[in-house]
């Protein structure tokens, strides 16, 4: 076992000797052997900044080029044309309605594990904790890890108080010499964890009792290396920031429901995704050098050709921002994480390794939610310029 995910547990809450694990259960190796995958190009962490300063060059002079060459609008309205057809496929769509499993007669339920890195939740870990220990699954079919990540608040003491009186709780505290952030907790506790399946969830969730019954069936076909439950807000009707991100996650999933069906992507979004272990052992657990964990295993799970299900009932809900600056920071570094794959990964992406649907979906959302915003301003200042329309 790498020495790198052994945690420092006191003796009062090491809860792991009875717990033995094979050599498939531990292979689980570190994010420094990703770049030994044939698929991940060694060095495809480094130089972001080059990258995107490169790419805002490229789309900057391209609008200015289109802007002063006679074909411009020309090539605008074709690239404008071959944009919209992925976007005009999802509305001729139908997604299937069998897709989505009622609850399944099994002879052996699939041992789960449940992961939350918890960091000063002091407020919400004690609610969460009584939640996922009184779901409706097998109680020896399912465990719940929670990874203290080096909180200064009084989480580490209530997970310790819950042991005692929920027997399907394992805590994990994290040293402050810890790195990695989320995705260092989950890699640490994952040598420690049994489950076929792990879920991941964050601190505020609210996990509905027949989640884990729903979530497994999908599982049947092979070839699904992850499932993400569509997410909803709690406090929906707290303002209109709140109302905002309901009716936004509501049409994200939505448009995520129709790409998949369509072959497209199927993405993970953090709060409620579950992984196929095998999957997880495949992308070399999660990426300890991005900022937005759920985008980054999306993409190295398509390169790996796994395909992501998307479950609709029951959602998983969670605290929407109710202010606008926390608000602003949590979308900009959303944003950031999601660019930031397609700087990681643009060799293999045009190399065609996800498949041509998937890759024609994921260059489709790169021009619409990425390039056209940076060529927004560009474009509005040559129409000022040469006092003609954008």
């Amino acid at each position: 076992m790498n020495s790198k995910f052994l945690p420092p547990l006191k003796p009062e809450n090491s809860i792991t000797s009875d717990i033995e694990f094979s050599e498939e259960d531990i292979s689980h190796g570190d994010l420094s052997d990703l770049s030994k995958s044939s698929l991940i190009p060694r060095g495809s962490y480094r130089n972001r900044r080059r990258k995107a300063a490169a790419v805002l060059i490229a789309v900057w002079g391209g609008t200015i080029t289109l802007h002063l060459v006679s074909w411009g609008i020309w090539a605008v309205l074709g690239l404008s044309g071959l944009i919209s057809i992925p976007l005009v496929r999802l509305f001729f769509v139908r997604p299937n309605p069998s897709n989505q499993t009622t609850q399944a007669l099994l002879d052996q339920w699939p041992f789960i594990s449940l992961l939350v890195a918890a960091k000063n939740e002091e407020a919400v870990i004690e609610d969460l904790v009584k939640n996922l220990c009184q779901i409706d699954y097998p109680g020896d079919r399912y465990e719940l890890w929670i990874i203290d990540d080096n909180s200064t608040d009084r989480t580490a003491e209530v997970l310790d108080r819950l042991t005692q009186t929920h027997p399907q709780l394992k805590v994990l505290h994290r040293g402050e010499l810890s790195r990695g952030g989320k995705s260092g907790a989950l890699n640490q506790v994952l040598p420690l964890t049994r489950g076929e399946v792990l879920g991941v969830f964050d601190a505020d969730a609210q996990v509905p009792p027949d989640l884990l019954r729903q979530v497994v069936p999908l599982f049947s076909l092979k070839n699904i290396g992850a499932v993400q439950v569509r997410k909803a807000v709690s406090n929906q009707d707290f303002n209109f920031w709140t109302q905002g991100q309901a009716s936004e996650m509501m049409f994200d999933a939505f448009v995520q429901e129709y790409r998949i069906f369509d072959g497209g992507l199927g993405e993970l979004r953090g709060n409620g995704q579950f992984v196929r272990r095998i999957a997880l052992n495949h992308c070399q657990g999660w990426n300890e050098e991005t900022i937005t964990d759920d985008l980054d295993l999306t993409f190295r799970l398509h390169l790996h050709r796994w395909d992501i299900e998307l479950l609709m009932f029951p959602p998983v809900k969670e605290e929407g921002v109710t202010r606008l600056k926390p608000l602003w920071h949590q979308r900009s570094r959303w944003a950031e994480g999601g660019y930031q794959r397609y700087l990681d990964y643009w060799q293999p992406l045009i190399r065609n390794r996800m498949g041509t649907r998937k890759s024609l979906d994921a260059l489709g959302f790169l021009f619409v939610q990425y390039l056209l915003p940076t060529a927004t301003l560009p474009d509005y200042l040559m129409s000022l310029i040469l006092r003609r329309m954008p």
